[in-house]
């Protein structure tokens, strides 16, 4: 037997009465359409401009356009066949991607990209994704973005600027710890939205992390992603970034997420590049293993003598996976975690409304870039 449950608050008009209905030309077809089992209908997009290349594929900014001009700006990534030996390869790959995308898309958590499709054309694989509206980080973590806006915004907002949000440093802006643990915490989020469904992200660095004009950060592309329980042959990754187990060819886990997050949030404090300039996969081994040795040579003082912040930081970027937190939900909230943190600048009165400030220093940005347009 079948319940049926009527809406009790429809939708009236203006004097309270229900709307009349009218045989009209287009009813029959209202009728016949939703009384069908199946449609489908043709959507057109075009691509408009590259954002980015790597070596999956590319990028475009393209625009979905439906009926009665509705007309949606997208994101797609086109899948690159040229990495594959066969085709049969690419296909069984893009299996793969296609799976991960559907179980990413069921997430739907704030932190992580918005999957809307895959498809494909002519064989080629297409993933439609939402356009997020801001900034990588990789793009944020320069200098001269920060000096250019010196010259555009009061004495006093630029003081608050450099107290609170992000300063020049050495090589490259140093963000607040307020602030970059923020944008870490965001993430965290993220990733453990992606954990808890045994899915590993597989490459967190920089150009994969957006801070949206609303003032959240956000994980982009999943083209590295893949179930714990599933891992590929051949694991694709930032090698920069990535965690030594990772880099030696062992098992890449949710733990090893959150060393890249750990090294990138170095990154954020120091105002270095801290693992640039090692050439070999040695090399890397050896500085991600010294790291957590010297971080109070390369963190500036107001980290360095916060002993939480620093256990914090080490807690991520631990060589050996088994010393680092056990999972990204852990990280952000046990004792000594992200959240802890945050705590103790609000008994300090150190705290501000982070994602209010992320928000107006990239509305400041985004200003700056249309007037030089």
């Amino acid at each position: 037997m079948n319940t049926t449950l009527y809406d009790l608050s429809l939708t009236l008009s203006h004097r309270g009465t229900q709307r009349e209905s009218y045989a009209n030309e287009l009813v029959d077809l209202y009728d016949k359409f939703i009384g069908g089992e199946r449609f489908s209908w043709t959507t057109h997009q075009r691509l408009k401009r590259l954002l980015g290349e790597g070596g999956q594929g590319v990028v475009y900014l393209s625009e979905r356009r439906g009926t009665d001009d509705f007309t949606l700006p997208i994101a797609v990534k086109i899948f690159s066949p040229s990495r594959f030996k066969t085709a049969s390869e690419y296909d069984e790959a893009m299996k793969r991607m296609a799976h991960i995308a559907a179980r990413v898309a069921q997430i739907q958590h704030d932190n992580l990209l918005n999957v809307q499709n895959f498809t494909d054309r002519n064989r080629i694989r297409i993933m439609v994704m939402e356009l997020v509206d801001g900034f990588d980080l990789r793009y944020l973590l320069n200098n001269s973005l920060v000096e250019r806006v010196e010259d555009r915004v009061s004495q006093a907002r630029w003081e608050y600027l450099n107290r609170v949000v992000i300063t020049a440093g050495p090589h490259q802006p140093k963000f607040k710890p307020g602030v970059a643990v923020a944008i870490v915490r965001d993430c965290l989020a993220g990733l453990a939205a992606l954990h808890r469904e045994g899915i590993v992200h597989g490459d967190v660095k920089p150009a994969n992390m957006m801070l949206k004009c609303t003032g959240i950060a956000k994980l982009v592309d999943i083209g590295s992603a893949f179930e714990v329980e599933d891992p590929p042959a051949n694991q694709s990754c930032t090698p920069r970034y990535s965690a030594p187990e990772v880099l030696e060819g062992a098992e890449c886990t949710p733990r090893s997420d959150l060393a890249s997050l750990g090294y990138v949030l170095i990154e954020m404090l120091s105002g270095e590049p801290i693992l640039d300039g090692h050439c070999t996969y040695a090399e890397l081994l050896e500085a991600k293993r010294a790291l957590p040795h010297i971080l109070e040579e390369i963190l500036p003082e107001e980290v360095s003598v916060n002993k939480l912040l620093m256990n914090f930081c080490r807690g991520l970027i631990a060589p050996d996976p088994v010393k680092r937190f056990p999972s990204a939900e852990a990280a952000d909230y046990v004792t000594g975690g992200a959240a802890a943190f945050h705590r103790q600048l609000v008994l300090t009165d150190l705290a501000s409304e982070y994602d209010n400030d992320i928000r107006l220093w990239l509305e400041e940005l985004r200003e700056m870039e249309e007037h030089a347009d």
